[in-house]
Formats: structure tokens, C-alpha cells, sequence
């Protein structure tokens, strides 16, 4: 679990096929003395598992379904990547709960500033666009960030100075694909009243914990 607020932007030092997957080898600012091997680290909101270190480097795969599924496959030695370390029980939940688990890919339409923040808007598939509602979360490479808009399959977020200092959301260009995972609680909601529909929850139950009016 993850709160979409990055930590560091490391840098892919190198790629290396590995079976139907790549591995990654990753430099970052983070210390790594505290990191043990096994654990999770975020990669553009991607949850991978650091397998060994090599002085400031991390080592991670990447299988085909992730690369399928995310960006990842598109990284290049050189290519800066956002990284998170998972959360541990009691830290601060800054961001939203994420969970590394990235949803679908979507494609930036437009970056433009207007002084005060950058505005990006992003269109995505019909499936996850449902999900996806005006001052609801989202996290987009990994970054946690809230939806001011939405028209249709397309959203759009604004990115303020801080944010466009520390992560790279803002230098996407047009065309630009981008790891997208939607809030899980809007799943849990359309889970829930889905089994409602079927018979499996009843619509008082909804109303009594919240879920429904």
C-alpha cells in the first residue's frame, strides 16, 4: 500500500531482458540501507519488488502482464521514473491509498501553464472512466492527485508548483502515455451495489453504512 506522495525521481541505469519480462536496474536518493530486500517500491505508481541492491541501485522485474498493462515497458535507460517506498503502519496518509496496482494507461491530451499551476488534461478508457469523479482522487504515475474536471472519458487535474518541481507529470507531452490507478474505494462502492442488484445486499444495508442515499 502507497500514498501517491514520491519520495524520489530515480533514473533507469539499466534494462535487461528477463524471460517475458525486463529487469530494471534503478538509481535513486532514497537510502537503501533501510530498504529490505523483498519489499515494495512504487515505480510510476507500478508496485514492483526490489530483489537486491548495488550501491545506491535497485534491482526489480517487471513480468509481461505489467508490461502489458503499464508504461513500464516503454522505459529506456535514462528514463526518470517517480518512487515510493510502501507505507508502514502509523505513517502519515498524505496522499490517498494506492496500491500499486495500476488499472489501464492513460493518454495525456494537453499540458499547459497558467501561472498559478499547470493544467493537464488526460483521457482515458471508457472502463475506468466511470471511476473517475470531480474532486475524487487519482493517481497518475504514481502520483497522487485530485480530478477537478471531468468531460466525458477525459479528466482534468492541476498540478501546483511543488508537484511540478518534484515529479515529471507536468513535462508529458501530447500523446504520452501514463500509468493510471483509479481510487479503490470507488471499485468497493461498485462492488457493493452490484451485489445489492443481485440480490447479495440488501439497499437499507447501503443507506445504514453509507454507501447509498
Amino acid at each position: 500500500m502507497f500514498t501517491g506522495l514520491v519520495e524520489d525521481t530515480g533514473e533507469v541505469m539499466a534494462i535487461v531482458p528477463r524471460g517475458r519480462g525486463i529487469e530494471l536496474a534503478i538509481r535513486t536518493k532514497i537510502p537503501l540501507e533501510h530498504v529490505d530486500i523483498g519489499a515494495s517500491i512504487a515505480v510510476n505508481g507500478v508496485c514492483l519488488t526490489a530483489e537486491s541492491f548495488q550501491g545506491d541501485r535497485f534491482i526489480a522485474t517487471a513480468g509481461a502482464e505489467t508490461l502489458r498493462l503499464t508504461s513500464t515497458g516503454a522505459l529506456k535507460v535514462g528514463s526518470h521514473v517517480h518512487l515510493e517506498r510502501a507505507l508502514r503502519v502509523g505513517d502519515r496518509l498524505g496522499g490517498h491509498l494506492v496500491q500499486g496496482h495500476v488499472d489501464g494507461m492513460g493518454v495525456v491530451i494537453s499540458t499547459e501553464n497558467q501561472a498559478e499551476s499547470w493544467v493537464v488534461w488526460i483521457e482515458i478508457p471508457a472502463d475506468l472512466s466511470r471511476y473517475v469523479a470531480a474532486k475524487g482522487s487519482i493517481c497518475i504515475d504514481g502520483v497522487s492527485l485530485t480530478v477537478n474536471e471531468v468531460r466525458g472519458h477525459r479528466f482534468r487535474v492541476n498540478i501546483v508548483p511543488h508537484t511540478s518541481d518534484v515529479t515529471a507529470v507536468t513535462r508529458h507531452a501530447a500523446g504520452e502515455r501514463v500509468n493510471i490507478e483509479v481510487d479503490i474505494l470507488a471499485k468497493y462502492v461498485e462492488r457493493l451495489l452490484g451485489a445489492e442488484k443481485s440480490g447479495g445486499l440488501t439497499l437499507d444495508f447501503l443507506k445504514q453504512h453509507g454507501f447509498a442515499k
